[in-house]
């Protein structure tokens, strides 16, 4: 995007969240970051938890609250790209969903406190999606991956650009996207 901030920061480190220097105004935050190591409840380490629930829920929550006062001041929008296992969980994909859920929660909360401050919040629910992530997710259940088979992700991008360009009589709380049929 043109004049776009793009801040560095390593999203598995919180006190590297916590460094980053914003700007006093945005129009928007996109949390589109995610890991996922699959493995049953049983085996699954606890440096897998920490890291998928690290990455995937806390990271965009210290950003945000960090954001939320060039947010306000612009009106900003906040969009969390969750996933469908943020809203159903399926064997072996515990800690990821787990993180995932907590998204969905931290959505929920925030757009109910930022309401007042004018700061919109969405979250987008992909389905699974052409990306090194979804390739990585084949080999570890061990199939193969074929990219034609998934959504997109200029698809799940055209989603994420329809909620921040959404004019500000409205906003879209929820939106999911699903490989088309084949």
């Amino acid at each position: 995007f043109p004049g776009a901030w793009t801040p560095v920061a390593d999203l598995g480190d919180l006190p590297s969240v916590e460094r980053l220097e914003l700007p006093a105004e945005l129009d928007s935050v996109v949390h589109s970051a995610g890991v996922v190591t699959l493995g049953d409840v049983a085996s699954l380490s606890t440096a897998a938890w920490v890291e998928q629930l690290t990455v995937n829920l806390a990271a965009p929550a210290v950003l945000t609250r960090r954001a939320l006062p060039a947010l306000r001041a612009r009106r900003g929008t906040v969009v969390l790209v969750n996933s469908g296992g943020g809203l159903a969980a399926n064997p072996h994909w515990s800690a990821y969903a787990a993180s995932k859920h907590g998204l969905r929660a931290l959505a929920d909360a925030l757009r109910a406190e930022e309401a007042p401050h004018g700061v919109r919040v969405s979250s987008v629910y992909p389905g699974r999606t052409a990306t090194p992530m979804q390739a990585s997710v084949h080999e570890q259940e061990g199939k193969d991956y074929d990219a034609g088979r998934w959504v997109r992700p200029e698809t799940v991008a055209e989603a994420v650009l329809h909620v921040l360009d959404l004019p500000r009589d409205a906003t879209i709380p929820d939106v999911s996207v699903r490989p088309g049929p084949r």
